[in-house]
């Protein structure tokens, strides 16, 4: 992989990752556009590896929720008293929402790595996936808010999330439907997408950095993938801030034409045989 490559892939990553249109989908048809092997284990590794910059920026971003949740979080565990800070409370939610995403990707990882990586997977996925945001839109009663997360709820959303290894599928789309479906409005929604985010992609970029870095030298060398991380970080940054304002003012909805059209256009061009 050439820097160009690398620099057109964080941006990708960039600006996808958090929004409800999946990232893995859109780095999967970039990779093939860019005559890269999509079933290259140094290629899927790589995917994997540049979300970390995404994942920096959400620290970054929200760096004073997540020092305040963790500050609570350590209190309660030293003193019973501060366990009825709703602050402890919501960083349990956090750590108990990840758990499914950890058994489950780490359970499927050979077939999320291969026969998942695939652009009829991306295109019917995209399209399939579409469908369950638009009833989330218009079945969710969004009455509630943050101070009204319960264990319930993080745990169907945390369920849902593994769905999200199917590429197209979107994480950000995924959660975000079942915090809605849960009755959440869609700013609390979208903050504990963020929040789920942060164990899920994190431990998914140390794994394959660990696992895979013979793969990466190999096929796509490290200072590409540093160099996508990088640019995955400060495009991400501007995608949060851009994603929050969005949906304070408008539904998920926005998304779903632009997912079907692109589904459709895989679709076609898989079935022409130009893909």
């Amino acid at each position: 992989m050439d820097i160009a490559q690398a620099l057109v892939l964080g941006v990708v990553e960039g600006i996808t990752e958090f929004l409800p249109v999946s990232s893995t989908g859109h780095l999967t048809i970039a990779e093939r556009l860019l005559g890269l092997r999509v079933d290259d284990p140094g290629v899927t590794a790589f995917t994997a590896i540049i979300q970390v910059g995404a994942i920096a920026a959400v620290l970054i971003y929200f760096r004073t929720d997540i020092v305040r949740l963790v500050r609570a979080w350590v209190s309660g565990l030293l003193h019973p008293t501060a366990r009825r800070d709703p602050d402890y409370r919501l960083a349990w939610f956090v750590i108990a929402g990840s758990v499914p995403i950890g058994i489950v990707g780490f359970a499927a990882r050979d077939l999320v790595s291969g026969r998942l990586r695939s652009l009829g997977v991306v295109a019917v996925a995209l399209i399939a996936w579409s469908a369950v945001m638009y009833l989330a839109e218009r079945r969710g009663s969004q009455q509630r808010s943050e101070r009204d997360v319960r264990l319930s709820d993080v745990l169907v959303i945390g369920l849902v999330q593994c769905v999200a290894l199917v590429p197209g599928v979107s994480r950000s789309g995924a959660t975000i439907s079942a915090a809605l479906f849960r009755g959440l409005d869609r700013v609390t929604a979208t903050r504990l997408s963020f929040f789920l985010s942060i164990p899920a992609l994190t431990a998914a970029g140390a794994y394959e950095a660990a696992g895979s870095a013979s793969d990466i030298s190999a096929s796509v060398g490290w200072t590409p993938t540093l160099v996508a991380t990088l640019v995955s970080l400060v495009v991400a940054y501007a995608s949060i801030a851009g994603l929050l304002r969005l949906v304070a003012r408008h539904p998920i909805t926005i998304f779903i034409g632009y997912r079907v059209l692109l589904g459709v256009v895989l679709l076609v061009l898989l079935g022409t045989g130009v893909l």
